[in-house]
């Protein structure tokens, strides 16, 4: 009866004949913690189908998702930060945006293109928090002010896609200078009278929240994205109280008045595109 017993014990298989799934094939909601197959999670943008969470993700993403047919043109491609002030903590400031660039594949920590969402023409600027955690340094200011310019010469509407942990400290004044030029900026895309609009997704704090993320003409976020200036935790030691459930979550701040609406990405490409539609007209 050896078709139910194992005659041979222990495993016989050699190990350059064992089989493993290759990399990039599987991922995990950090939400649910269930697995996700990656052309199961494309397909559904990037939303987990148990939970409904939405994923972390970059421009390339964003860019694929909301461009139609995912055809874009990439603006200002070849923008990289200096080292103004020389800046040293435990590396080089020069070596440390080389690293990131490297693992990264950017050269900062946004992106920007021309294309058409809805077949109606849209500039989108989208940052990186994979870059040095989506910091907002000279280059994301720059990048921003000429995407606003070319928006403004162009007469197309402008969309930015915030995620960031706020101003880069390596870079000291001259990125809170970018809070400044880049307010001044929207003021005259403003003048203009060409839509603004800003997404907000997970996360959007600091000096990103303090100026460009939350000027838009409608401001938007994702469905459960922080949002915030100072973290809880600071927060939460600096009153010497509790916060209340949900705090700085982009459902608490619609509902205190700081967005318009949140859309769910899946159906985030339509939405804009309705309302670029309706601008336009």
């Amino acid at each position: 009866m050896a078709w139910f017993k194992r005659e041979n014990k222990g495993i016989i298989t050699t190990t350059d004949q064992k089989k493993e799934a290759p990399d990039g094939v599987w991922n995990k909601c950090p939400n649910c913690k269930k697995p996700l197959h990656q052309t199961e999670l494309q397909e559904n943008k990037y939303v987990c189908h148990y939970c409904n969470y939405h994923l972390r993700v970059g421009s390339k993403e964003y860019f694929e998702v909301l461009f139609d047919n995912s055809e874009f043109k990439e603006l200002f491609a070849n923008l990289t930060s200096g080292d103004p002030l020389n800046f040293n903590d435990n590396k080089p400031y020069t070596d440390r945006i080389k690293e990131s660039q490297v693992k990264t594949g950017l050269k900062d920590a946004i992106r920007a293109g021309v294309g058409k969402i809805e077949g109606q023409d849209l500039v989108i600027a989208c940052m990186d928090f994979a870059f040095i955690g989506g910091s907002m340094g000279s280059v994301v200011g720059e990048k921003i002010a000429r995407s606003i310019d070319y928006s403004i010469k162009h007469k197309i509407p402008f969309l930015m896609i915030s995620k960031s942990g706020g101003a880069r400290m390596m870079e000291a004044a001259f990125s809170l200078m970018q809070m400044a030029k880049t307010s001044a900026k929207l003021a005259l895309l403003s003048q203009a009278k060409i839509p603004y609009i800003s997404l907000l997704t997970d996360p959007t704090t600091g000096g990103v929240t303090a100026s460009y993320a939350m000027l838009g003409d409608i401001n938007i976020a994702e469905p459960g994205a922080l949002i915030g200036f100072a973290g809880p935790r600071v927060i939460k030691e600096t009153i010497k109280k509790d916060l209340p459930k949900g705090f700085q979550t982009s459902e608490f701040v619609l509902e205190h008045g700081f967005l318009d609406f949140i859309v769910d990405r899946r159906a985030m490409k339509a939405k804009l595109g309705s309302f670029i539609k309706m601008m336009n007209n």
